[in-house]
Order: C-alpha cells, then sequence, then structure tokens
C-alpha cells in the first residue's frame, strides 16, 4: 500500500511521514522545502518535489492507495489569488489524479478558521453555523477546498476532512514561533486581557486523528473537529511558553475590539503599500487570540474512535524540548 502526503515538508506534514514510516508503510512524500525533504528521504520516504497548481500530478498519484493533503497556504494575509491557487486549485486538481489513478481514500486537512469570527464560540459542532462571510482568504478557501473534497466521496473513492485547531508539534511555523517572537520583543498586547479560551492540539494527536480517518471510510462525506480537548486561557499559554523558554515578556491587556479597530486601519493601509505587505497585526490574528473558540469533540470520539491524548501546556514543553529551547 503506497501512501502520498503532500504537504510533507511542514510541521504536520513531517509528523504524520515519520509516524506512517514507523509503521512500515510506503511514503510518497511531496512538498516544496527540499532540505526537509532530504530529512524525509533519510526516514525512507520518496521524496518528490511538486507545485500542486500548475504540475503534472499523475506520477505522484500513481499506484496510490490513500492520499492525505496537508498541503496548503497558510497565512493571515495575501492576495486572495495567491489562496485560490494553493488551497482551491491544487486540491481539485489533486482529487482529480486521485480519481484517475484509481485512490480508495482521500484525507484532507481543512481548519476551524472557517468558525473564526468577533465572537465567543463556545462547544463548537461541525453543524454550528459560519459566520455569514470568512473572516480571510485563507478560512475562505480552504472551506471551499473542503466543501470539494467531501462532495467528491462516492464511486470507490472515500473522502474525509479533519479540522484541528491550533497545531503543536517542533516544526510548527505558526502558533509557537509567533508566540516566541512577541516573547522576544519582551511585550506582547493581550486582547481581552489574555481571557479568550483555545484549544491547542498536540500534533501527534492530529496524526493518529488523520490515521484514524484514513480507516473510517463509512464516515465519507464527513468533516470533524479536531482539538486538544482542555481549553487554556491564552494569558495562561503565553506565560507557559515564555517561561518554559526561559524569556521574560510583559504581557499588556488590551480591548479586544479596539485592537480589531486597529488591525483593521493598518490592513488598509497596507494595502495601499506596494506588494501589501502583511500588517504587525492583522483582524483575523485579532479574532482567533481575542474571542472564545472550543470544540465539541463528540463527533470525532464516535465516528473516528479518536480522542487527544495530550494536554496542551504539556504538548508545548514537548515541542519547546524537540526545538530546544527549553
Amino acid at each position: 500500500m503506497v501512501t502520498l502526503v503532500t504537504g510533507a515538508t511542514g510541521g504536520l506534514g513531517r509528523l504524520l511521514v515519520a509516524e506512517l514510516r514507523g509503521r512500515g508503510r510506503e511514503v510518497i512524500a511531496t512538498g516544496r522545502n527540499p532540505f526537509i525533504g532530504s530529512d524525509l528521504t533519510r526516514l525512507g520516504a520518496r521524496f518528490v518535489p511538486a507545485d500542486l497548481a500548475v504540475d503534472d500530478l499523475s506520477p505522484l498519484t500513481r499506484d496510490v492507495d490513500t492520499v492525505f493533503h496537508l498541503a496548503a497556504l497558510c497565512s493571515p494575509w495575501g492576495p486572495r489569488e495567491a489562496f485560490i491557487a494553493a488551497n482551491v486549485t491544487a486540491t481539485q486538481r489533486l482529487l482529480s489524479a486521485a480519481r484517475d489513478s484509481g485512490c480508495r481514500r482521500f484525507v484532507f486537512t481543512s481548519t476551524p478558521s472557517i468558525y473564526t469570527c468577533a465572537a465567543d464560540r463556545l462547544g463548537l459542532t461541525e453543524t454550528s453555523p459560519l459566520p455569514p462571510r470568512p473572516a480571510n482568504a485563507y478560512a475562505e478557501t480552504k472551506l471551499m477546498a473542503e466543501r470539494m473534497v467531501l462532495g467528491a466521496s462516492g464511486s470507490g473513492l472515500s473522502t474525509i476532512a479533519i479540522r484541528p485547531r491550533a497545531i503543536i508539534g517542533p516544526h510548527d511555523t505558526a502558533l509557537l514561533p509567533r508566540l516566541l517572537r512577541a516573547a522576544g520583543n519582551g511585550i506582547m498586547p493581550l486582547p481581552n486581557s489574555g481571557r479568550a479560551l483555545i484549544e491547542p492540539t498536540d500534533g501527534r494527536d492530529v496524526v493518529l486523528a488523520l490515521l484514524a480517518a484514513e480507516s473510517a471510510q463509512a464516515a465519507s462525506g464527513q468533516a470533524f473537529n479536531i482539538a486538544g480537548g482542555v481549553p487554556v486561557r491564552l494569558g495562561e499559554l503565553v506565560a507557559h511558553v515564555s517561561a518554559r523558554a526561559g524569556r521574560k515578556v510583559r504581557l499588556v491587556p488590551v480591548p479586544s475590539m479596539a485592537l480589531l479597530a486597529a488591525a483593521g486601519l493598518m490592513e488598509r493601509v497596507s494595502r495601499l503599500r506596494r506588494g501589501s505587505p502583511e500588517p504587525l497585526i492583522t483582524r483575523y490574528g485579532v479574532m482567533t487570540l481575542g474571542w472564545s473558540q472550543t470544540f465539541d469533540l463528540s463527533a470525532a470520539r464516535s465516528a473516528l474512535n479518536w480522542a487527544p491524548r495530550h494536554r496542551p501546556l504539556l504538548s508545548v514543553d514537548w515541542a519547546l524540548s524537540e526545538m530546544g529551547l527549553a
């Protein structure tokens, strides 16, 4: 059984490839970072660099039984056309190639950012209403891709999507690095005084959720929320990361709506500048950290037989230790 992992050079992809190889699986790994690709080759994977939006994908999917589609443009800011190409066009082309090659399973990594808005959202289920407007182009295009994947279920192809929240791991390029950069600056503004609840998810738990989704063919055509199961206050998380990394940071409480307005102004200014560089803060960033977002994991427990195994603060300790920072 040959398995294809896209986005294999990303933080989650590296963990998934290592787990698959540890189980003796034959793995084709694709991504855009040839240096990390060399590390995956040493694990025994066959690394094939590819741009999913333009390259011929038939060599990637030939003889493949399962596709884990992790590749995406994950950023709070950027031109919409770039998100369309990386998240929608690439997914559409990969789905077509997988179907033509006779793949049986297609597991898609979506995002709970589709729920993000300027309001507390507690106990979210897979049927909870979505905001009338996506928070940004990332959330918009990931939702488009998710619906495309789930709509492709049938005719011998099982498709499932998971929505992992705030992944923590040693190769993380989003949550931990941003918190560490803020700690390095010595000061961090905290929307809502850091009281917002978030549910970080250990990368090892997300890998197990992906493998559970692969096996749950009866759940084809469905999406599942994946989270750490233990809500943590943002202020507590920031303080823990800073302490474990040996950095002192002054936490400055800021009203969420005021910070949201400031982010909106910064975005307008950025759009007027050449190249529209990412502003210091974005509305999406404020919304993800200024309002609570927690999840009801009943569906994943029932249909996937999956539950988180690691507590968030211990996951932070593990990731920082692997990074040599604790």
